[in-house]
């Protein structure tokens, strides 16, 4: 018999990929009851998929091995599907179940959408799924389900612990005065959300701790930055780390000054100083990941921070929590919702981020103008994930620096790079601190001389002449 072929949100199913399904098991986006289930059944396993992360429950199977029975009558299933929909409180609103013939077996597929907009209860009772089965949510479930989709805010909630003294009110009063907000700075952050009244004493919010503490992580420790590049492609023991506190103005600050010091630069050097170079990523690009994550991670999330990583072929920003509210991988272009508007309205007073968007869409075109692979987004246990590819795996530094094996697993910094490739070009024999003073004008000249004397300890570069006379030439092993 011929398989009928039917349309899901975002893919083609047909008895075959439903079979694979099946063999497949259980599991957090997929569960089966048999034909008479009672509705209270249906409406459980419906609901429990709402609170996760969606999901796919085919009517007509049984057993744990999931055997395909079918059912009786497909019209009569679907009518007590839709019904135990909307015995959820709310009502579940969901695509209509569609039909699949399996072997001349009619099943019936319900599908439950990913980034259900609210909390689901069936007779008073939260549940959720857990290794592939129904399981209650315990409070803490709930508290972040209703931070993860809007419905309650933890930017506006009281910073536990936290008065007016630990806002500093230098940056706020800067900001106030940068929005017009006037001299009365605490009615703009009041107005703002970044304070609140509990038991009628005005007090900080989480969000306020977070854009104008004095120590953010005293009360927040979480709310932090981590920004790695590895020498390769790998996480290994060679790389350089730097973690990033202070407010979230101060991070992304920090971070950008980050991303300039360690992406590495495309630089074509000739017997002259003259130079051309490309970053290995738009800066405007990874900029603006960072920016996102700090602006819409979720910060209700204990033990874990937002990481930059740098590798020989990718960037990666990760962040805590899965996509808010109805944002999900499929729409996130489209999509338009955030977790922190209070976060994301300073920042945008700041200069920090376009509070309309996401900032998705100028990533993609900004990755398409440098003819690099377009990003890849991904949800891995409760994160968020954004990577840019490098695609060719190009490198900065020419043939005879690169087929030198000491370099492997080495980190050099872009002017430690550059510096090498200048001496591997013909005619170029030797280089000095104002040379490379010279590349790079906007670095201090201690931070140049210190480049060249790690190259001296990394047994590259011999340093010859003393004082004002001195420069450097490459070791014989690193010569063309």
């Amino acid at each position: 018999m011929r398989n009928e072929q039917l349309t899901f949100p975002g893919e083609m199913m047909n008895a075959d990929d439903v079979q694979t399904l099946i063999k497949n098991g259980r599991s957090q986006r997929l569960d089966w009851l048999a034909d008479g289930s009672p509705l209270e059944s249906i409406a459980q396993m419906l609901t429990s998929m709402a609170n996760g992360v969606g999901g796919r429950l085919l009517v007509g199977v049984t057993g744990p091995s999931g055997m395909v029975i079918g059912v009786r009558d497909p019209a009569s299933t679907i009518d007590r599907v839709m019904q135990a929909s909307l015995s959820a409180d709310p009502p579940l609103r969901i695509p209509v179940p569609q039909t699949l013939s399996i072997k001349e077996k009619v099943v019936v597929i319900i599908d439950v959408p990913e980034g259900m907009p609210n909390i689901y209860a069936i007779d008073g009772r939260y549940v959720g799924r857990r290794e592939g089965e129904i399981s209650p949510l315990a409070l803490r479930d709930i508290r972040k389900l209703l931070f993860e989709r809007g419905i309650a805010s933890f930017e506006t909630e009281p910073a536990d612990g936290a008065t007016l003294a630990d806002i500093d009110w230098i940056k706020a009063r800067a900001y106030a005065e940068k929005i017009g907000g006037g001299t009365d700075v605490e009615k703009t952050l009041l107005r703002r959300g970044c304070l609140t009244r509990s038991s009628g004493t005005l007090c900080p919010t989480n969000a306020g701790i977070l854009l104008f503490g004095v120590d953010p992580q005293a009360f927040l420790p979480s709310a932090e930055l981590t920004a790695v590049r590895f020498a390769g492609e790998t996480m290994s023991d060679t790389f350089s780390r730097q973690d990033l506190g202070g407010t979230l103005p101060d991070q992304i600050r920090r971070a950008e000054t980050f991303l300039r010091d360690h992406l590495r630069r495309d630089v074509t050097l000739g017997k002259t100083m003259a130079r051309s170079e490309d970053l290995e990523y738009p800066l405007e690009a990874a900029r603006e990941l960072v920016v996102n994550a700090v602006a819409h991670r979720d910060y209700s999330i204990a033990g874990d921070n937002v990481r930059l990583y740098l590798f020989a072929n990718r960037l990666e920003v990760t962040s805590p929590g899965r996509l808010p509210g109805p944002v999900t991988l499929a729409n996130i272009r489209e999509a338009r919702f955030s977790r922190n508007p209070v976060i994301v309205q300073v920042l945008a007073d700041l200069g920090f981020i376009e509070r309309l968007g996401y900032g998705i869409d100028r990533v993609i075109a900004l990755m398409e103008e440098s003819y690099l692979p377009a990003p890849e987004f991904s949800e891995v246990v409760g994160t968020f994930c954004v990577r840019l590819h490098r695609g060719q795996s190009p490198t900065t530094l020419s043939a005879a620096v690169i087929a030198d094996k000491r370099l492997q697993g080495v980190h050099l910094n872009p002017r430690q790079e550059a510096a090498l490739m200048f001496l591997n070009r013909e005619g170029n024999q030797r280089i000095t601190n104002s040379n490379l003073q010279s590349m790079y004008p906007d670095v201090h000249p201690e931070t140049i001389r210190r480049d060249l004397s790690d190259l001296v300890t990394k047994d590259f570069l011999e340093k010859r002449g003393q004082k004002r006379g001195s420069y450097y030439i490459l070791k014989p092993t690193h010569g063309p």
